[in-house]
């Protein structure tokens, strides 16, 4: 049954993210030479990462997961834009990917931003941290019209920003669409916290 290997996906995740906190990870032989040369035939990657840039959030070891088994893409603030769209429509039509996850993280710098941008408009950030900083702003702006800038904790925002991310993918890709209307794909959000090491996942 399509969506099982879905459930299946998320739930070697799940497993993986619990042995990187327990620190039992699997042995080498996920990073070995034979591993490379087995995956010089193809790449079957079990789960798409939509995760943020930061150096304290790589899935591949947050999920204890070797090579070849995911297929990440990380971009500060774990943006949704056109050409990361086509990455995740590559994993999901090439490989027959049955999961992507959203993955944003606590202490987010490119949502800090956002919000001190909304506070300050373009005080301090370049053009270029400008246009990530407009792809979150419609994430964060509902919740400080809704209660005030200074009253939104960088933790809500940044799970705001993984929904709307979320939205958006199904939004913006008719692909991607249409694999979770036939059940070959699961599309769900997630935080890493970078203290506790805890992924938690906010729609299994």
């Amino acid at each position: 049954m399509p969506m099982k290997r879905a459930q299946q996906a998320l739930a070697a995740l799940k497993a993986g993210n619990q042995r990187f906190i327990d620190e039992h990870q699997s042995p080498s032989g996920a990073i070995s030479g034979e591993k490379r040369m087995e995956l010089t035939q193809g790449q079957k990657p079990f789960a798409v990462i939509l995760g943020c840039s930061d150096s304290r959030a790589p899935a591949e070891l947050v999920f204890d997961q070797g090579l070849g088994d995911l297929f990440v893409i990380r971009v500060a603030g774990n943006i949704v834009a056109p050409s990361l769209i086509g990455s995740i429509e590559f994993s999901v039509a090439e490989f027959d990917t049955p999961l992507v996850v959203v993955m944003g993280h606590t202490e987010c710098g490119a949502v800090t931003a956002t919000l001190n941008d909304i506070k300050e408009p373009g005080v301090g950030v370049s053009h270029h941290i400008q246009s990530i900083v407009r792809r979150i702003k419609p994430a964060v702006t509902p919740l400080t019209d809704l209660v005030g800038v200074d009253n939104v904790t960088v933790s809500q925002a940044v799970k705001a920003n993984v929904q709307k991310s979320v939205d958006q993918l199904l939004a913006s890709s008719d692909l991607l669409e249409d694999a979770l209307g036939s059940g070959k794909l699961n599309i769900v959000g997630a935080c890493y916290n970078i203290s506790t090491g805890v992924v938690e996942f906010y729609d299994d």
